[in-house]
């Protein structure tokens, strides 16, 4: 693995445990008005999760773990990247791009860590940042 790769593996490490406190957080403070365990299991961590990454990526290119890490995620016209976008890569990752990245993986592997199948459908790649 290469170390583009591995600080990308830790800044979504830190992101996740992040998400799982604020998640905890909102579980306790809804936990009396929604009953149902699927909610607070499934839903409300999930959900929390991709909004936290859209909101933050929209905000400068960087969650928390990127920032620590010291990487940021860019357009490929080098322009910053919008909600929606970060949205949108961020359910590719979570469904579709295991597939695409085992079918071709030299190419990605090529790329040095820079460009994952999520990135790349969305023309986007992350780099360190100055």
């Amino acid at each position: 693995m290469n170390p583009l790769t591995k600080k990308r593996t830790k800044a979504v490490l830190i992101d996740s445990v992040i998400a799982g406190f604020v998640s905890y957080g909102v579980e306790q403070l809804v936990r009396k008005k929604v009953k149902s365990e699927f909610v607070h299991a499934v839903v409300t961590p999930t959900l929390l999760t991709y909004v936290m990454e859209a909101c933050q990526m929209s905000r400068g290119g960087q969650t928390i773990g990127y920032k620590l890490m010291g990487l940021e995620l860019k357009n490929d016209d080098g322009t910053a990247v919008t909600a929606k976008q970060a949205l949108q890569r961020a359910l590719y990752r979570d469904t579709s791009s295991a597939v695409r990245y085992l079918k071709d993986r030299k190419h990605f592997e090529q790329e040095e860590g820079a460009v994952l199948p999520h990135d790349a459908r969305y023309h986007m790649y992350v780099r360190e940042k100055n």
